[in-house]
């Protein structure tokens, strides 16, 4: 069991840092920022319609 353990974790950091290595820093930015400002839009959106919501009963 141990074996098949190292073998997942082996295999998994190995395609993250195949992965990491074509990546490039502007697309990690670009994907961040695009990750921050989905939050903000369903946080904001998620809000409105409580209130609506409420304001409804």
């Amino acid at each position: 069991m141990k074996s098949n353990q190292q073998l997942g974790i082996g295999i998994t950091g190995g395609t993250l840092l195949s992965v990491i290595g074509q990546l490039g820093v502007h697309d990690m930015l670009r994907t961040a920022l695009l990750a921050a400002i989905g939050a903000v839009v369903s946080f904001t959106v998620t809000w409105l319609l409580q209130r609506l919501w409420r304001r409804g009963r």
